[in-house]
């Protein structure tokens, strides 16, 4: 389930609705990190795990939200083995990576309460980075290959987009390269997730055997049954709502 809103209330109600997982959007959601970090500790009295997807492949953002308590981190387009090794060297500490040293400010060591957080951080993180671009789909052997990526998520809209196919995520070429994303995935011995609303194309990708998956989200549920309930109760020939813009 993704977490677009920023809203406590409603990441609660998630947290507390059955799902596995959340994922908690600061690509296109706008969250900032005081916000996240409040979605964290919301959810974290539930049993669910929470994911949070980072605007972009950035050094000083990752060690922000590591410290904030990130412990699940999706990194957004990543195109290439490079950015994908990036991506681990920037939640680990020296000499394996790059990621900033603060653990007694900061909640992800809980304020160095967390004895042997320096030397056993990267056991509390799991990364995973998009692959959601044809030159990703491209060079899927090489970013699964990785060391230090727990699994790849596969963004079809984006994908689709990039292939020439803007709209079009039900594609045949682009649900077989998402499938193509897969099978590599899993001969790289990583978990592969992805997002997918319809019905009939979440069923069939997970009879190809993706791990993990969106289905819907906060935002989408309450638009979707605020029109219904809308439709319900108020008669069209009065005009409804007007179009007052944002």
């Amino acid at each position: 389930m993704w977490v677009c809103s920023g809203s406590h209330v409603a990441a609660e109600i998630c947290a507390g609705s059955g799902f596995d997982w959340l994922l908690i959007d600061g690509e296109h959601g706008v969250l900032s990190l005081e916000t996240t970090q409040q979605l964290f500790q919301v959810t974290a009295a539930y049993p669910v795990h929470t994911m949070v997807r980072l605007p972009q492949l950035d050094t000083a953002t990752i060690k922000q939200f590591l410290d904030a308590g990130a412990q699940n981190i999706l990194i957004p387009m990543v195109d290439d083995a490079r950015m994908a090794q990036d991506a681990v060297a920037a939640t680990r500490y020296p000499p394996a990576g790059v990621r900033g040293v603060g653990s007694a400010l900061s909640r992800s060591a809980r304020w160095g309460g967390v004895a042997g957080y320096l030397t056993d951080a990267e056991q509390y993180i799991s990364l995973f980075v998009q692959i959601e671009s044809a030159a990703a789909v491209a060079n899927a052997r090489e970013i699964c290959a990785v060391k230090g990526l727990a699994g790849v998520f596969v963004g079809p809209s984006d994908l689709a987009a990039s292939m020439g196919l803007l709209g079009q995520q039900n594609h045949p070429d682009v649900v077989a390269a998402v499938k193509s994303v897969i099978t590599v995935a899993h001969e790289a011995g990583i978990k592969v997730g992805l997002n997918a609303f319809d019905p009939v194309a979440a069923a069939d990708y997970l009879a190809a055997g993706v791990d993990f998956m969106l289905v819907a989200a906060d935002v989408q549920l309450l638009a979707l049954e605020s029109k219904k309930l809308a439709a319900q109760f108020i008669d069209s020939a009065s005009g409804g709502s007007a179009d007052v813009g944002y």
